[in-house]
């Protein structure tokens, strides 16, 4: 690889494992599977190797984890709560043996599991618990101790008198446990979880520690940080009698650590708890292998980033072969037919499939993937089902191709021209129509609290709703026919749909789901034009003389609007007395073309609040921060915005100096 190649990959690599790690760590949202950033963070380490020059302070190679961001205290980690050098083969972990030995010929290991969760510290003072924080960047964490307290598994106090202790475990959210919690967010209409490893996450960095305590998460214990004992208490000399202690303690260790004395022993058992991943009520994403003996331990060290005696094998994501049985056909909000694969169920990363989506007809080309098919199955990033790859065609099959007629409604299907994607182009099918009331309904639109998914689907197959105006003209004994609708719930929900009626322009132009319109170009147009009948009118010059509006965003708007049924649509609102002007008061310009971004906790506004403030004198307001912003308002416990705020030069300001503009 030449050095301008070298150059490149670096750069591409750093920008996605900053992203990735953000979103992991921050976001407490995961993209890729471990072992897919894993290697990544390989490869940018061999060519960083290669290429010294490359390497700089601000590489992820240089960190050791997340950094921890100030939404709670920060705690300073008097031992470092090291990562692990990773392993993808056991010739690798043959190759770290080789090097232990080197120093220490006689070296025996314990495996362990790798629990997939978030890392954290616990302290006890004379037996009681003081204190817990998050690894954080392994240095510095963040302080969660109320949160942990609400976990059933922490012992609050030990069961001996111990004048320090400090232990590292791994928090986690059971399968169980994250079934019960997936449920309870798809009937709030809240956004479920993607895997129990970021439900732990979230769940353990919440403000309101009464949140926690609802999410039953667990622990496992695995490592003695450091400790003060008393004068006759026993010499911990082993990592295997440390994990007997603990457990002595009270805490809930790693479920299985077994002593190896060869290399060949410890692959033996590494495969073993490989076999039995799917078997967990947890998430495991490797095994751990630590020399025992802490003396051998100090021989050996540590290097900037992780410890010489201590390897972490991972992985690999986890495949299997099924048999695709059917292909069905599922009709979006927007037209767009989604190809959806049936195959006879298989166990994947600990669950039963038996369904993933094939995206669009490109992807089942480019894979040749016809119903009867032998096919490779695996989680992507362990979370979403996906096709790898056709092992073998079934004899007789025939190449798939996508209807030409839409299953739902029957009318004739075309191919966007601008997407991969073919689309039912009838705007009364059926199917659409279900899809565009729930998000019409939805919290981020119209916010009509009790008319979800389920009812919605009744109203329509009842032909009581064919259009979203309707709602407005649903009466009390329209509901009482229903079975289980009481008068509490039908009132309950005509109140819900009244209050809507009040709801900003913004909001509605939201909910109608044009193509390209989100929320945030919803208010553009609201604040731009005033009212519905003005950006009904107005041309597309006009349109994109909107900062923030570009030209396809622009067409779409005028293309929807020039529908005769959008037309009818709008009126028949009207009329059901929905409101139809922009309630943002606009001001004056101070802040035209300038972009601010709030962080932290404000006092005297909230977020919403100073948000409109901003708006209502022409400024926009962001959620990321980059060279183009031009202020950030920061509140308390401003975190990783505000870091990369001075990092970038931007103007910092708090809430006085806030108050001072916009006098």
């Amino acid at each position: 690889m030449l050095i301008s190649e070298a150059e490149q990959r670096v750069k591409a690599l750093r920008n996605e494992l900053n992203f990735y790690s953000y979103r992991y760590y921050v976001e407490n949202e995961s993209d890729i599977s471990d072992f897919e950033y894993d290697k990544k963070m390989r490869e940018l380490e061999e060519i960083e190797n290669l290429y010294p020059a490359l390497k700089t302070p601000d590489s992820p190679t240089a960190r050791v984890g997340g950094a921890a961001e100030s939404l709670f205290s920060p705690v300073e980690h008097t031992v470092v709560m090291e990562s692990l050098q990773d392993a993808f083969s056991e010739d690798e972990l043959r190759e770290f043996d080789r090097k232990v030995r080197e120093s220490c010929p006689d070296a025996v290991y314990v495996v362990e599991p790798k629990i997939d969760g978030l890392s954290v510290s616990l302290e006890y003072q004379d037996g009681l618990f003081v204190r817990g924080s998050t690894r954080g960047d392994g240095r510095t964490g963040e302080d969660i101790t109320e949160n942990l307290r609400t976990i059933r598994t922490v012992p609050l106090k030990l069961r001996k008198n111990i004048p320090y202790l400090e232990v590292r475990g791994e928090v986690y959210m059971s399968h169980a446990s994250f079934a019960a919690l997936v449920r309870q967010q798809e009937l709030h209409d809240e956004k479920p979880a993607k895997n129990p490893r970021n439900a732990a996450s979230g769940s353990l960095r919440q403000k309101n520690a009464a949140i926690t305590a609802k999410r039953k998460l667990d622990i496992f214990v695995f490592n003695v940080q450091q400790i003060v004992q008393n004068p006759e208490d026993e010499e911990l000399s082993t990592h295997y009698r440390s994990l007997e202690f603990l457990r002595e303690l009270g805490f809930v260790t790693v479920p299985s650590f077994t002593l190896c004395d060869t290399i060949d022993t410890t692959i033996v058992e590494v495969r073993r708890i490989g076999a039995q991943r799917g078997a967990l009520d947890f998430d495991i994403d490797g095994a751990v292998i630590k020399v025992n003996d802490f003396s051998q331990r100090e021989m050996l060290g540590s290097t900037s980033k992780f410890p010489k005696w201590a390897a972490a094998f991972k992985y690999p994501p986890e495949e299997k072969e099924t048999v695709l049985q059917e292909i069905e056909i599922n009709v979006g909000r927007t037209g767009v037919l989604t190809p959806t694969g049936v195959f006879a169920p298989v166990t994947l990363a600990g669950t039963t499939v038996s369904r993933a989506t094939l995206h669009n007809e490109d992807f089942i080309k480019s894979k040749d993937i016809r119903i009867g098919d032998k096919v490779v199955l695996r989680k992507a990033g362990d979370i979403i089902p996906e096709v790898v790859a056709v092992q073998e065609h079934c004899a007789g099959s025939v190449p798939y191709t996508m209807p030409e007629f839409c299953p739902s409604c029957g009318g004739k299907t075309e191919r966007d021209a601008s997407e991969a994607a073919i689309r039912c182009i009838n705007p009364d099918c059926p199917a659409q129509l279900v899809r565009n009331l729930i998000h019409f309904c939805s919290r981020d639109a119209m916010d009509i609290e009790g008319l979800g998914e389920a009812l919605i689907e009744l109203f329509v197959s009842d032909g009581l709703i064919r259009s979203a105006a309707d709602i407005y003209h649903i009466g009390k004994e329209d509901i009482l026919k229903f079975e289980g609708m009481g008068e509490k719930s039908a009132e309950n929900l005509l109140l819900a749909i009244e209050n809507s009626k009040q709801n900003d322009l913004a909001d509605l132009i939201a909910a109608l789901g044009i193509r390209h319109i989100g929320a945030k170009a919803g208010q553009l147009l609201a604040a731009h034009f005033g009212d519905m009948s003005s950006i009904m009118a107005a041309g597309i010059d006009e349109i994109t003389a909107i900062d923030g509006f570009g030209g396809i965003m622009a067409q779409s708007v005028i293309d929807y609007f020039a529908q005769p049924q959008t037309k009818e649509l709008i009126a028949d609102l009207t009329a059901g007395g929905v409101n139809m002007r922009s309630k943002a008061e606009k001001k004056d310009d101070r802040f035209a073309g300038m972009t601010f971004v709030l962080t932290g906790a404000l006092i005297d506004f909230t977020r919403d609040e100073a948000s409109k403030i901003i708006e209502a004198f022409g400024g926009k307001t962001s959620s990321s921060v980059s060279k183009k912003t031009a202020c950030v308002l920061a509140g308390e416990d401003a975190g990783s915005k505000l870091v990369k705020a001075n990092t970038l030069g931007i103007r910092i300001i708090n809430e006085e100096e806030f108050k001072e503009m916009i006098k």
